[in-house]
Order: C-alpha cells, then structure tokens, then sequence
C-alpha cells in the first residue's frame, strides 16, 4: 500500500481494523472545521484489558504494514484503560466502557460531523480483513 492516503480514508480503514478486531461502539468525528490538531478522531471500545492492549497493538501494526505510518504519539496507559495512538489527521481513543462513559468525548465535540458507520463501512471495504490474504 502506499504511504499517502486522504485523512477521511485513512480514518475508515482503521476504524474497519478495529471493527474487524471486536472493538465495539466505533465512532469517526470529523473534527477538522473544529480543531486545528487533527481532521478526524476515533473512538472505540474494548471489552477488557487485554482486549483494549490487543486492540492497539494490532492496530499499531496494521497502519505500519498498510500504510508505512507509525503514530506520532503513542500514549499507551498502563492499566489499558484508554490508549490513544496520534498519527496526526486522525487521532485514535481506544477506551473501556468505564472510561468512555465518564470522558464522553463525543459529547465534548458534538459540534463535530459524525460519519455514520455504513459510510465509512462502504469507504474501507478493501481493507476488509476477509480481503487480505
């Protein structure tokens, strides 16, 4: 894959990753008429621990193999409670219920656009992992 890929369809694909890898509640904010630090955020859910630490980790990899981008920051909790990975255009949160409840970060940026699940489901169909051989 090659390393330039528009911010909105780079966000896609990683919200397919994480979706191919369990994550529940996924949602893409297109924050960029609203913050000048990045164009989208993700946020997703992991079910445990090990759920969210595996979550990041393979998503760390996945971007490096398909898209040679490795995050800017890399904040990663030590309790894996909520990791965040930068990669500049699209930030990524990934967060225990617990968290994700008590930070609601959809709710702090709800003068964002939400891009609805089918949109971005149809926009990274060939990042599928049922594709990748």
């Amino acid at each position: 894959m090659e390393n330039t890929i528009e911010s909105e369809k780079f966000a896609c694909a990683i919200a397919r990753i994480l979706d191919d890898n369990k994550a529940l509640d996924i949602t893409i904010l297109n924050v960029s008429r609203v913050c000048s630090l990045s164009d989208y955020f993700i946020i997703a859910t992991g079910t445990s621990t090990p759920h969210i630490r595996g979550l990041t980790q393979t998503l760390r990899k996945k971007v490096k193999d398909y898209f040679k981008k490795i995050p800017l920051g890399d904040e990663t909790e030590k309790q894996n409670k909520w990791n965040l990975l930068d990669y500049g255009d699209v930030v990524v949160h990934i967060m225990a219920r617990e968290q994700r409840e008590t930070y609601k970060i959809e709710k702090f940026w709800s003068h964002a656009l939400l891009i609805d699940r089918p949109y971005w489901e149809q926009n990274s169909l060939e990042y599928a992992m049922y594709d990748k051989a």
